[in-house]
């Protein structure tokens, strides 16, 4: 269950919040949400049903071919980066443990 103790937990690790009424509002949607996970969870056999990304089969979506072409060297992608370490452009952390 989520609580408004929980989202202003979680609103402080992503640096940002609102004000009481967002958060009742945001308290609400999860109630909402969790009704319809308990009765989804209630349907026969749901377990045995295969998960799907989409509600339903697209024939016409063609994707192309991803080909990539006029690559940059590790060099020059890190050429302006303000920190590196390893290779890799490194970046404050964001994420409490």
């Amino acid at each position: 269950m989520v609580t408004k103790e929980n989202l202003k937990d979680y609103a402080s690790k992503l640096m940002f919040d609102m004000d009481d009424e967002g958060y009742s509002r945001t308290l609400k949607e999860f109630e909402t949400v969790e009704r319809h996970m308990e009765l989804i969870g209630k349907i026969d056999n749901i377990k045995n049903i295969e998960p799907m990304t989409f509600p339903y089969v697209i024939y016409h979506a063609h994707l192309r071919d991803d080909i990539a072409k006029d690559c940059l060297t590790n060099e020059e992608v890190l050429a302006n980066a303000k920190d590196t370490k390893a290779n890799q452009v490194k970046v404050p952390k964001v994420v409490a443990e």
